[in-house]
């Protein structure tokens, strides 16, 4: 709106110094001694008048002009200081994006390599279980460790040789002094084809070797490890994944069956655990039945040491006795001896000494005469 009126201003100015300047020119254009005509004097004096006019047009624009530049100025300024003050924050935040974009970086990144390294334990696990004789060390060492961390030692043997020169991966010696044998070596593969099957034909075929694998495996162990006289009548057929326990329950019962009537059970790493902790409290009652004698002579030792702590109590006790019989006794002696003081404290010599000077008098002459009464202290000890 002032940028209008100023421009307005503007072009007024223009209209009336261009009519100033054509006045002019007619003025110069008069022929010399021609008289003063009234309109050009009229015209003169409104010159005059729109000159002054325009000063004062022109005085009141270049105000408004400065007053429009003052206030120009001061809104760049408001608005460079908002401007700036936007910037530093927009850069402030920015930079703590920047840091917290940084930080997840560094933890993506760590979380890749922890990635990394899983998928290359995966893969070597996948590798080790590949391999037949590794898969069978895989699976000794897991059963291994679960018997070495709940068996006492002594209690059990790997490789244990039997007399039909047979070496199963692990027995454990019951109290009757026969082992339980543990066999760790599961026939695999089969379970493995099952899983990477992807017809039902694949499947049919899978689920057949199995069934011909596992009763095979159980046939050998109950023929080689099942010593009439010399092991348990149960063997242990260990299975070292949680998972291959299930599907064989789920969709082999009958081979589970069949493992059951051969005396063979088949047990996971967690059954194996319940398995021998059962096992160690057999132990552990056999030879608290075997010491049971040695644990009656200790409580017999007991019950006399008992006896006797009875007898020296009630010692104690008598000993008590007498001494608050004695507190007691001290306790009277205490309460005559305070009887006495307060007797002595309240007893009045003065009656006495007069009835007895009376009593002499009257047997030496029979004078009536009262005798002073003579004051006396008691002296110590009376």
């Amino acid at each position: 709106m002032t940028e209008t009126i100023l421009l307005i201003l503007a072009v007024l100015v223009v209209l009336l110094a261009g009519g100033m300047a054509a006045l002019a020119y007619m003025l110069l254009r008069r022929p010399p001694g021609e008289g003063d005509d009234p309109r050009l004097t009229e015209l003169a004096r409104l010159q005059a008048e729109t000159s002054g006019r325009m000063q004062a047009m022109g005085e009141a624009l270049a105000g408004r002009q400065a007053e429009l530049a003052r206030v120009l100025t001061e809104r760049l300024d408001s608005v460079s200081t908002r401007l700036g003050a936007s910037l530093d924050t927009n850069t402030q935040q920015t930079v703590d994006r920047l840091q917290n974009l940084h930080e997840r970086l560094v933890v993506i990144d760590h979380a890749q390599k922890n990635l990394t390294e899983l998928s290359s334990n995966v893969t070597s696990l996948r590798d080790v279980l590949a391999n037949k004789q590794s898969r069978g060390a895989f699976g000794q060492a897991s059963m291994e460790a679960i018997v070495q961390d709940r068996m006492p030692k002594g209690f059990y043997e790997f490789q244990y040789t039997l007399t039909n020169n047979t070496r199963p991966d692990c027995v454990i010696f019951l109290p009757d002094k026969r082992p339980m044998v543990i066999d760790a070596k599961f026939p695999l593969e089969a379970v493995t084809a099952l899983r990477d099957s992807k017809s039902e034909d694949e499947r049919k075929t899978a689920a057949q070797r199995i069934r011909q694998d596992v009763t095979k495996h159980v046939t050998d162990i109950a023929g080689k490890y099942l010593i009439p006289g010399e092991t348990q009548d149960l063997a242990l057929m260990f299975v070292p994944s949680e998972s291959i326990y299930a599907e064989l329950h789920d969709g082999f019962d009958d081979v589970v069956q069949k493992a059951y009537r051969a005396r063979v059970v088949i047990v996971s790493p967690s059954l194996l655990m319940l398995a021998i902790q059962v096992m160690q409290q057999i132990l552990k009652d056999a030879r608290m039945r075997e010491a049971a004698d040695q644990i009656r002579t200790e409580v017999g030792r007991m019950m006399e040491d008992l006896g006797r702590l009875r007898d020296r109590v009630l010692k104690l006790q008598q000993h008590h006795t007498q001494t608050g019989d004695d507190l007691r006794q001290i306790l009277i002696s205490s309460e005559k001896i305070e009887k006495r003081a307060t007797r002595i404290e309240e007893l009045e010599f003065d009656g006495e000494d007069g009835a007895k000077g009376g009593a002499s008098d009257a047997a030496s002459g029979g004078t009536n005469v009262i005798a002073a009464p003579v004051q006396r202290r008691l002296e110590a000890g009376e």
